[in-house]
């Protein structure tokens, strides 16, 4: 069941810019910490940056700077704005959220199925 849907990936210049978006497919009690990550060809998935409900963030070094992630709680939402993009930030990029069912169940995570970002001349 995809509970976390993305979109906003393709194929982009370097130096160009896209802008991901993702949304939560169904209703939950609670969505704490929302955000992205990134999983390049041989690679170990890694955090590109998380905004908790409060809009608290947390940046890798290697996006400081140039990506800027925001939600909106009314609507479930979280984006990921991607500015001056380089060869290296090529990866599936995927949603994360930390979320709870009802208001006596634990919070869980739940991911997206991800969104092919190719930043190639």
């Amino acid at each position: 069941q995809v509970q976390l849907v993305e979109s906003g990936g393709g194929l982009v210049q370097p130096g160009g810019s896209l802008r991901l978006s993702c949304v939560a497919s169904r209703r939950f009690f609670d969505i704490r910490a929302m955000g992205w990550y990134r999983q390049a060809p041989g690679s170990e998935r890694e955090l590109v940056a998380v905004i908790t409900s409060g809009a608290g963030t947390i940046y890798a070094d290697s996006v400081k700077g140039r990506f800027t992630v925001s939600r909106d709680n009314a609507k479930n939402t979280v984006d990921l704005q991607m500015n001056s993009l380089k060869p290296e930030d090529t990866a599936d990029y995927y949603c994360k959220a930390e979320v709870r069912i009802t208001s006596t169940s634990g919070y869980l995570e739940v991911w997206g199925q991800g969104t092919l970002v190719t930043v190639s001349s």
